[in-house]
């Protein structure tokens, strides 16, 4: 990861760099102590991610921030600051900040938010890598009529596919779960959902396993969309038609960085969901 600093304190800019380098957590490609310059750097060196103070003389990390976005940059950003004021932090929100480092800094601190802004850039070039191969024209041309007897199985895969959850090995057991409740007129609550596993194998607990870690990876996926483009249209129709809308922003605060609990889902919900999309015409 590609990394720039900005703060007007050269000892903080020190400090962070130690702590990155020593930890492995990425390149530090450049500096700034100063608002105005860090603007065109940050355009121009195009960093993974930028740590910026909030408070600096002359132009502020808000205003860095905002001036980067408008003028098109990809860059992740995370606040650095003392300054607890919830008007200040919920104006950088708005603006695109998605992390804090509180100071003074505390390298513990530094290096497990570094870490979630890495699997959050990691998360997101995957998903981005996923819509780009499978547009909803592909996904529909994508499958052999050999291989899907009906239409719904065709629409099933469709959405464990913008889920980003089609390579899950779980998600072979979800599509076979709810092909026999459909072809059943039956949902999941008829069933616990190891009755329902049972139905399927001899080690029920596995495959009840494998078909939540499939799911938890598509809420995780959905939480990283919605912190990128809340309004995106996938996470519009998914994050409460599949999942607890609530359990979704939870999982966005934890990779903010801003909680230690992470969202949780309701298994049955997500498989009725899917069988509910899936019956969609």
């Amino acid at each position: 990861m590609k990394i720039f600093l900005v703060d007007d304190d050269s000892n903080v800019i020190n400090i962070l760099t130690m702590i990155i380098e020593d930890r492995d957590l990425g390149e530090v490609i450049g500096s700034c102590n100063n608002g105005i310059d860090a603007i065109q750097d940050i355009i121009d060196l195009k960093p993974d991610i930028a740590i910026v103070d909030l408070l600096m003389p002359n132009k502020d990390g808000i205003a860095v921030v905002n001036e980067c976005r408008e003028a098109g940059s990809n860059t992740k950003f995370i606040m650095l600051s003392q300054v607890n004021n919830k008007e200040m932090v919920a104006k950088a929100y708005e603006k695109g900040v998605e992390f804090y480092i509180h100071k003074p800094v505390n390298a513990i601190e530094v290096e497990q938010i570094m870490k979630k802004v890495i699997e959050y850039i990691d998360a997101q070039k995957k998903l981005y890598k996923i819509q780009n191969i499978f547009s909803d024209d592909r996904i529909q041309g994508g499958f052999s009529s050999r291989e899907d007897t009906s239409s719904y199985v065709t629409r099933i895969k469709a959405i464990l596919q913008k889920l980003g959850i089609m390579g899950e090995i779980g998600s072979k057991d979800i599509i076979q779960v709810i092909e026999y409740l459909i072809e059943n007129n039956q949902n999941a609550n008829d069933y616990t959902m190891r009755e329902l596993c049972t139905l399927f194998t001899d080690t029920p607990k596995s495959m009840e396993q494998r078909i939540r870690r499939a799911a938890t990876v598509g809420m995780i996926n959905m939480a990283n969309l919605g912190i990128e483009d809340y309004m995106n249209e996938i996470f519009i129709e998914y994050s409460n038609g599949l999942y607890n809308f609530e359990q979704i922003k939870r999982e966005m605060d934890y990779i903010r960085g801003n909680t230690v609990l992470r969202g949780k889902i309701n298994i049955k919900k997500f498989i009725n969901g899917i069988i509910f999309y899936s019956e969609k015409v």
